[in-house]
């Protein structure tokens, strides 16, 4: 079948840190939901190698993006997410393709949330928050792909670096901060780009119960459990990252803890 190829494909690409053209130009008809049935047929073959997942993963929360493709999600596994001890660590990006970085918000469930855009009643199934940093890749030359193939493609997940955790009971007006909070990401102490919770979706919730929409409609996937983390969007443009380089974040109207972390 077309769907195991393909996944194969994808697979043995990750694994051997690859690139291959992207597959909506060599197959014909390949659309968001081929791309999601070659996801379901990954999440398969990485669980029976053993990768756990731990939660998901959103893209195209961008406002100019999300109309004409909605959002995109890709599972995360224990062997690609980092939880740091403290607000400073390192991660390994010399396996992954054509790394870029993401400042995202992170979500821990503690019990499995409804299919709603009410903010505060979504907010009530989680019990901590963090910041991170999600390390995209693309295994497509330059970056040059559609929708299809970054579902398809990992939905272009390569590593997650979780910060220190806060309780959410103890952040009070948190719905609020959430959709007007700022951030700075600086590579080597300057300021590389700025951005905010409005920038996903008008905030990380709102980019969540879009992700439970999604997911209603795809019977192949479990819903989202107790227990899983969900990584909401990039609060900010994505940027180029290296071996050697130190990216830092901080954040503004939210009582979020900096994140520091070293790439090798």
């Amino acid at each position: 079948m077309i769907t195991d190829f393909i996944a194969a494909e994808l697979l043995d690409a990750l694994d051997r840190n690859t690139l291959l053209a992207p597959i909506t130009e060599r197959q014909p008809g390949f659309d968001v939901e081929a791309a999601y049935e070659v996801s379901a047929e990954i999440l398969r073959r990485r669980r029976a190698r053993s990768e756990r997942p731990l939660g998901r993963k959103i893209g195209f929360t961008n406002r100019t993006v999300w109309p004409q493709y909605g959002v995109m999600w890709a599972p995360v596994y224990h062997s690609t997410v980092t939880l740091l001890e403290g607000a400073a660590g390192s991660q390994a990006i010399g396996h992954l393709a054509q790394p870029r970085l993401e400042p995202e918000v992170v979500l821990h469930f503690r019990s499995a949330p409804p299919v709603t855009a009410d903010e505060a009643a979504l907010l009530s199934h989680v019990d901590w928050i963090a910041l991170g940093y999600e390390i995209v890749q693309s295994h497509f030359p330059g970056w040059t792909f559609q929708a299809a193939d970054a579902i398809a493609g990992f939905g272009l997940h390569g590593a997650l670096v979780v910060g220190p955790r806060r309780q959410v009971s103890e952040l009070p007006n948190l719905v609020a901060q959430l959709r007007s909070f700022t951030v700075e990401l600086a590579r080597d102490g300057v300021v590389r780009a700025r951005g905010g919770g409005a920038n996903v979706l008008d905030s990380p919730l709102l980019a969540t119960a879009e992700l439970l929409r999604v997911l209603a409609d795809q019977p192949q996937f479990e819903p989202i459990q107790a227990g899983e983390i969900v990584t909401t969007g990039t609060l900010t443009p994505l940027v180029d990252i290296h071996a050697g380089e130190t990216w830092s974040t901080a954040v503004s109207g939210i009582e979020l803890d900096r994140l520091r972390v070293q790439f090798r």
